[in-house]
């Protein structure tokens, strides 16, 4: 099996964890806050990301160190946007404005390599927009504060993206990742601390919740992420991840019993089409050039 294919798979199968994720942190919002399920989920993950790939500590050096902790602030400030955006608004909607960050990355590579943004990322970005105002606006026109939080967080993640990118080419990824952990494990459980938020005694289900998003939808899926980009192209990577959202409104439907609306469904589609007509269309287009040419 060629290494593309594999890194795809572990692509989709990342999409599908972080789908999932999204039903699996609603419910541990039943039973504990957003502070303490991002430091039981971290807390987990680095410890058991240490456990498993401790030989790899002997490639922990300073430069992995300072980039494996820029990542894990953002990758706090993403979850913590994302948690937090959760308690306020519903996990599919939640999902699909996460999503919108694929959108966000070409315009930050803008803004920091000044990469020059076609048509079709801009046509992707207008879309995305209107998608997102017809998952977000309600009746009255008023975004909800999960809403905005869920955006903001996508922003986040965003960066995350980038600079993981970035750093994955020179940086051993699971080293980079391990640091990565344990650096927003650090920072999630000081921020429990602060509020004075240890729980006493964690419910069965709150607990479960918690081992299923430390090991799948954190270790396992960064993981895969990492490495995945290794084996396939950024475009596709991008593709794939998107379908994160998709499988998030299909298991909240499902497990949770959300309702699914006309708008909702017709803001699904405009988000999805926006991701396609910026990361697939551009290079599409750009094959056939080239084709053409020859």
């Amino acid at each position: 099996m060629k290494k593309q294919y594999i890194g795809d798979g572990m692509l989709l199968i990342t999409a599908f964890v972080w789908g999932s994720g999204f039903v699996v942190t609603a419910i541990a919002l039943e039973y504990l806050t957003a502070y303490q399920v991002m430091a039981g989920r971290f807390a987990l993950g680095a410890l058991i990301l240490a456990v498993v790939f401790g030989y790899k500590f002997k490639k922990i050096n300073a430069s992995t160190v300072w980039k494996g902790t820029i990542l894990g602030a953002i990758l706090y400030i993403a979850f913590a946007l994302q948690t937090v955006g959760l308690e306020y608004t519903t996990p599919s909607k939640n999902a699909f404005l996460t999503a919108v960050n694929v959108v966000i990355v070409p315009l930050i590579a803008y803004l920091i390599y000044k990469r020059k943004i076609d048509r079709y990322e801009a046509a992707g970005s207008v879309i995305a927009i209107v998608g997102i105002g017809f998952l977000s606006l309600q009746d009255s026109l008023a975004v909800n504060i999960g809403d905005l939080l869920s955006l903001a967080c996508a922003i986040a993640f965003a960066f995350d993206i980038f600079y993981t990118n970035l750093f994955v080419k020179k940086e051993d990824a699971i080293a980079l990742t391990i640091v990565q952990f344990m650096s927003a494990a650090f920072i999630s459980v000081a921020f429990v601390l602060i509020r004075g938020e240890v729980p006493v005694a964690v419910e069965r289900e709150a607990l479960y919740a918690i081992i299923y998003l430390a090991v799948f939808s954190t270790t396992l899926a960064y993981l895969f992420q990492n490495l995945a980009h290794q084996y396939t192209t950024a475009t596709k990577a991008a593709i794939i991840l998107s379908l994160e959202s998709f499988f998030g409104m299909v298991l909240s439907v499902l497990f949770l019993q959300e309702a699914l609306t006309g708008r909702m469904v017709i803001g699904a589609v405009l988000i999805m089409a926006a991701i396609l007509i910026a990361e697939v269309k551009p290079a599409y287009f750009r094959k056939q050039i080239m084709k053409n040419a020859r």
